[in-house]
């Protein structure tokens, strides 16, 4: 394992790596799901953890440089310190880096109003093969110059190279703020509200959706009392005035649509409470059967079929016997089944990976993707091929000419043909993929 604190030391780190063959596996914060920072045999694991300076913040063009270290936390905190104004919105829900979160082309639940980090990353200093430096983008908010090389990387997750500095977007903070939890009949009902509300034009800030499993879960762990039953999480930011108006043509949609018990949380501790509920689903799932861990498996689908989505990945869960809650960012089409297995027990386990697997068909059946936030990892190579087809050919080609020795993160997104053996000068390498 390497700790550099500069993008020199990376730099130097690579090149080493490169000289004698050996894989480097960049690592942030290890709160991904799909075994992306998951080392190989004869891999270097670079623990961007010391990379953790800001290095600017320019609060007149809402943007600031970071290394690749800085969590997201880290930032959000720096900019309240500093009274600038602003934030970095992006919240995928746990204390993630900034550079992880760009590797993976992550998101959360801000992402409905905010966009992901594809929309959110300006420009990157990235590490090549060779130990290049390369920077792309920057600090313009728009370019027509050559070919877009920061959306290559970003989602790359460490395949093409090592992200070492980020420049990202920043957001005004809201004058004011509200959120609301609010529970339907069913699912069906629930997605119909939010489809109804995005396309009347309210400006949502954040629409989660927790099914009757996940809410059960949640009240347990929480010590909540909301119903069991498929629930609403809602937020509302701009100004007072705006916020109000928000609220209330939202209630009035969802009203229509079966909603009740709306209870508001606008103060502060409130929404936080609420909030933090919301992001411990992933714990308050597993303390349903202790000792348990999680399968989680996530996909995106257009709205207009999450609805029939939800519902086929429920039937699959029935017929999986296993306990799987679901939940998700209903308002860009995005959700997540974690179920629940115990560990070292194969047939459950074997039972998750149908099941996932399943998710992932019914998923692609209705126009949507494997993933649509988690990335690939290890964990979905071959749904990565049966989304894109040839298109992973042409991914193939872009690692092949970037990275020819197969040094960056081996075995992850794409299962190249010629992983096991690479030569540096005349000596030749064993290099195992972490899955095979």
């Amino acid at each position: 394992m390497a700790f550099p604190e500069s993008v020199e030391d990376v730099a130097s780190v690579v090149q080493v790596c490169a000289v004698h063959g050996v894989a480097i596996v960049p690592y942030g914060t290890g709160t991904g799901i799909e075994g992306g920072a998951v080392p190989g045999e004869r891999a270097v694991t670079l623990d961007m953890g010391r990379m953790n300076r800001i290095l600017s913040v320019n609060v007149r063009d809402m943007d600031a440089t970071v290394e690749a270290g800085v969590t997201r936390m880290q930032l959000n905190a720096h900019l309240a310190e500093q009274e600038t104004g602003l934030h970095f919105p992006v919240d995928p829900g746990a204390n993630a880096s900034i550079g992880g979160m760009a590797a993976t082309r992550a998101s959360g639940t801000a992402a409905v109003r905010y966009g992901t980090m594809r929309e959110n990353v300006m420009g990157l200093t990235v590490v090549m093969a060779d130990s290049r430096v390369v920077r792309t983008g920057g600090r313009a908010r728009k370019s027509a110059s050559g070919y877009d090389l920061t959306r290559l990387f970003v989602g790359s997750e460490g395949t093409l190279g090592v992200i070492a500095e980020v420049t990202v977007k920043l957001w005004r903070v809201p004058e004011a703020v509200s959120a609301a939890v609010c529970a339907f009949p069913d699912v069906a009902s629930a997605v119909a509200s939010v489809m109804e509300v995005i396309a009347s034009g309210v400006p949502m800030a954040r629409i989660e959706l927790l099914d009757e499993v996940q809410m059960r879960a949640v009240n347990a762990y929480s010590g909540l009392t909301y119903a069991e039953a498929p629930t609403l999480f809602l937020e509302f930011q701009g100004t007072t005035e705006e916020v109000g108006d928000q609220a209330t043509r939202a209630g009035d949609i969802m009203t229509r649509f079966g909603a009740k018990g709306f209870e508001w949380a606008a103060g502060d501790a409130e929404r936080d409470r609420l909030w933090e509920a919301r992001h411990d689903g992933y714990h308050a799932s597993l303390a349903m059967q202790p000792g348990s861990v999680g399968y989680v498996t996530d996909v995106c689908v257009p709205l207009t079929r999450l609805a029939e989505c939800i519902r086929e990945s429920k039937k699959a869960v029935d017929e999986s016997g296993l306990v799987a809650p679901l939940y998700g960012h209903v308002g860009d089409g995005n959700f997540h089944v974690v179920a629940l297995i115990q560990p070292g027990d194969g047939d459950q386990l074997a039972k998750a990976r149908r099941l996932g697997d399943r998710i992932v068909e019914i998923a692609l059946e209705m126009g949507g993707t494997c993933s649509g936030e988690h990335g690939i990892g290890k964990g979905k190579i071959e749904s990565l091929r049966k989304e894109h087809g040839g298109g992973v050919e042409v991914m193939e080609a872009i690692k092949k000419a970037l990275d020819p020795e197969e040094i960056m993160n081996p075995g992850k997104v794409l299962r190249m043909t010629n992983n096991r053996m690479t030569k540096v000068g005349n000596r030749p390498l064993w290099m195992v993929a972490p899955d095979q």
